[in-house]
């Protein structure tokens, strides 16, 4: 059974961020498996994280406000990162604490400084224009990321030198200073001033990425836009971001694609619209319309009486379904009856006969007759 997360916090519904994160923190030092070796104080802590995560962020909060812990996880925030045990939920408790070790309870969880790190994903927006979203097409893109070093291979180390231990923290890339408290003796863990973090020193630093291991290149990609591409797709490029750390894989680019506005034509998912402009005689009468596609003209067949706004449906000259190219969506075509302006002498005689002819079958309206029944007997 799903708990309230503001009772597991002990905060009001009204509470602000201040107090979430006050909360937060009393209840973390308290139930944090270093200190507390209750049974239950793994999953209470747990709980805890849970909570904050979501009371934290102002966009969760709102949906759990409205929907409950269901709507969190039916509204696409995925998996709550403390529910893989604590590598998520030490991260926010280092962020609110600095990094502790509860001397005396167990010690704290240090991570290997040397261990492969995953480089960082990048992101670019991409425009294209209408047509390239009906036919697909092929961009050349370029980006900066940082790729690994070729001269040290990603190790920082000038060709024939060599990485030695730190000497300042032993290897571990943190140091520690502990601190007497009526709750007992906490020792902080900082990066190590010496190594920054890493663990070890270079002595003598590749003279291409000056020790870091990475370089700041330009790198072009061939892309693919895929036929029936929507505003805002996001297309993933394996491994194209940043160079990982330590031998560790690179991340990936995000491409985010954005399709620009057609002069004539509205779009609607895989559907297209647009307004046909057409004579007041056309829509009287009827006529064979030569109307624009995608892929140049068609014939619509407008039929007589045809009122303004109507809408005509041509099947299958739309754009490609993304997921699915060889379909394709409609084409809505609107009727925009416009009124003659500036008409010749002989239009003039044209109408000033129509007009006559509609004055004789409005003698007969019911309508009228009916208004002038309702007032026969008026004096």
């Amino acid at each position: 059974m799903s708990q309230d997360y503001y009772e597991i916090l002990g905060v009001e519904k009204t509470a602000s961020k201040d107090e979430i994160k006050r909360a937060f923190r009393q209840l973390a030092r308290k139930y944090h498996p270093d200190v507390n070796d209750a049974p239950d104080a793994e999953e209470k802590f747990k709980q805890l994280g849970k909570a904050y995560e979501v009371l934290s962020d102002d966009e969760k909060r709102a949906v759990y406000d409205r929907y409950g812990e269901q709507g969190i996880n039916q509204q696409g925030f995925g998996q709550s990162q403390f529910d893989f045990g604590f590598g998520g939920l030490d991260e926010i408790f280092s962020s609110l604490f600095g990094d502790f070790d509860f001397g005396g309870f167990g010690g704290g969880r240090q991570s290997d400084p040397n261990a492969p790190s995953r480089g960082s994903d990048l992101r670019l927006d991409l425009e294209i224009d209408f047509e390239e979203a009906f036919t697909g097409t092929e961009k050349d893109i370029e980006i900066d990321h940082l790729e690994e070093c070729k001269r040290c291979s990603g190790s920082g180390a000038e060709p024939g030198s060599k990485k030695t231990t730190c000497q300042t923290c032993g290897g571990r890339g943190q140091v520690q200073r502990t601190t007497r408290t009526m709750m007992g003796h906490f020792t902080q863990v900082t990066p190590c001033p010496n190594c920054q973090g890493s663990g070890t020193v270079i002595e003598s630093p590749c003279r291409e990425c000056k020790g870091e291991g990475r370089l700041n290149t330009k790198k072009k990609i061939s892309l693919k836009i895929p036929k029936g591409v929507e505003s805002g797709v996001k297309m993933r490029v394996s491994q194209a971001g940043d160079a990982g750390r330590n031998g560790g894989p690179s991340g990936d680019l995000y491409v985010v694609v954005y399709v620009k506005e057609h002069e004539v034509f509205q779009r609607d998912g895989a559907n297209i619209y647009f307004a046909q402009p057409v004579s007041v005689a056309q829509a009287v009468l009827g006529d064979n319309l030569t109307i624009p596609t995608m892929e140049g003209e068609t014939v619509l067949k407008l039929h007589p009486s045809s009122q303004h706004g109507e809408v005509f449906k041509v099947k299958n000259q739309g754009l490609p379904y993304l997921n699915n190219p060889s379909q394709r969506g409609d084409l809505f075509v609107k009727i925009d009856v416009m009124m003659p302006k500036d008409l010749s002498k002989e239009e003039q005689k044209l109408y000033q006969q129509l007009l006559e002819l509609e004055k004789k079958k409005g003698e007969a309206n019911p309508l009228l007759e009916k208004i002038k029944s309702k007032f026969a007997n008026v004096k």
